[in-house]
C-alpha cells in the first residue's frame, strides 16, 4: 500500500511540474517563409543563406527532426537535448560545436538581436529567468519583420518551433551567436 501511495504522490508532483513549465508551441502548419527568400531577413546587404547556401540546407535538415523527443544528454535522432540537437545539425555540415549550451555561447561571434539571421544560434538562460548562466540553445530558422523564429529541443515537447517574442523566451534571452561564418575561417 505504501508503494502505491508514494507512486501516486510522485506522479502528481511530476504532472504539476510539467503543467507549470509548459509554454505554448508554434505549429508547423503555420505559414512559413523559406530562408532562401530575402523577406526572411531584415534589410542587410547579403543574408547568410545567400553567402552560405548550406544555411538553407541545414535548416531543412533540422526541420526533418521535428517532434523527436527530448532526451537529457541526447545527441542522436533517438532523442536530443538542446545543445545535442544544434551540435548534430551543424556537424552534418562540417561545423563542430561543443555539447553544452554554455560552451556554444562562446563559439563564433556575438550578433545583435536586430542583426539576427537564419542559421544563427540563439541562447537562453536555463529554467530560472533570474540566473545569468546560459542553459538553452536553439537554431534561428526565420527572421521576419524583427520576429525571430527558432527550432530547438525543449524538455517539454522535443524538437519544435518557438518565437523569441514569447514571454517565456523574452525573459530568458541571453544573445545570438553567428557560427556559420566559421566556414570562411578554414
Amino acid at each position: 500500500m505504501t508503494k502505491k501511495v508514494l507512486l501516486t504522490a510522485c506522479m502528481a508532483v511530476l504532472f504539476g511540474l510539467v503543467q507549470a513549465q509548459t509554454v505554448p508551441t508554434v505549429k508547423e502548419s503555420l505559414p512559413t517563409v523559406t530562408v532562401s527568400q530575402k523577406s526572411t531577413v531584415t534589410s542587410h546587404s547579403e543574408s547568410l543563406s545567400e553567402r552560405f547556401p548550406l544555411v538553407s540546407n541545414m535548416i531543412s535538415f533540422a526541420k526533418r527532426h521535428l517532434a523527436i523527443r527530448y532526451r537529457p544528454g541526447g545527441t542522436t535522432p533517438r532523442g536530443f537535448d538542446c545543445s545535442g540537437f544544434t551540435r548534430f545539425c551543424f556537424d552534418q555540415f562540417g561545423i563542430s560545436l561543443p555539447h553544452s549550451s554554455a560552451a556554444q555561447g562562446n563559439v563564433g561571434k556575438a550578433v545583435d538581436k536586430d542583426e539576427a539571421q537564419p542559421g544563427d544560434l540563439i541562447l537562453f538562460k536555463g529554467h530560472s529567468a533570474a540566473g545569468s548562466r546560459i542553459g538553452h540553445v536553439g537554431l534561428i530558422t526565420e527572421v521576419t519583420n524583427d520576429r525571430i523564429k527558432f527550432i530547438h529541443s525543449a524538455w517539454n515537447g522535443g524538437i519544435r518551433y518557438d518565437y523569441l517574442s514569447a514571454d517565456y523566451y523574452q525573459r530568458r534571452f541571453v544573445g545570438i551567436r553567428r557560427v556559420v561564418s566559421l566556414l570562411t575561417d578554414r
